[in-house]
């Protein structure tokens, strides 16, 4: 399997997790049937991942700690995410336009982050595939 094929199917199932948790959020549920639906998004994620990788056994033991790691610190940024657009919705009328602004710079500094994140992972995807 090419390392393209591969490193597209990991970009897919990192997108999902945006799409539906973007979805899960503007839900009005309670934390705890949150908190099962991000699970269950995580387990459909990774489920997708493994079927479309076709890992060996070897592969696979050195791919997962990995993407857990991967997917561990871009959870952070997705929490920041929600955080920022949830503080603006809620603040959104009446909000003086330096907090607006200052709002936007936190959301450019996180994409930042989320990129210089994919860019640290993507030696170490290309190293265990």
């Amino acid at each position: 399997m090419s390392i393209k094929r591969n490193i597209v199917i990991i970009l897919l199932a990192l997108t999902l997790i945006v799409a539906f948790g973007g979805i899960a959020v503007a839900q009005n549920k309670t934390a705890d049937k949150m908190e099962l639906v991000k699970q269950k998004i995580r387990t459909d994620k990774k489920l997708f991942v493994a079927e479309n990788m076709e890992l060996t056994e070897a592969q696979s033991k050195v791919f997962w700690p990995v993407y857990e790691s991967y997917q561990a610190e871009h959870e952070k940024l997705i929490v920041r995410s929600v955080k920022m657009i949830e503080y603006f919705a809620m603040n959104y009328e009446g909000m003086p336009e330096e907090t607006a602004k200052k709002i936007l710079e936190e959301w450019l500094a996180n994409d930042a982050e989320e990129l210089k994140l994919q860019q640290s992972y993507m030696p170490k995807f290309r190293k265990v595939l």
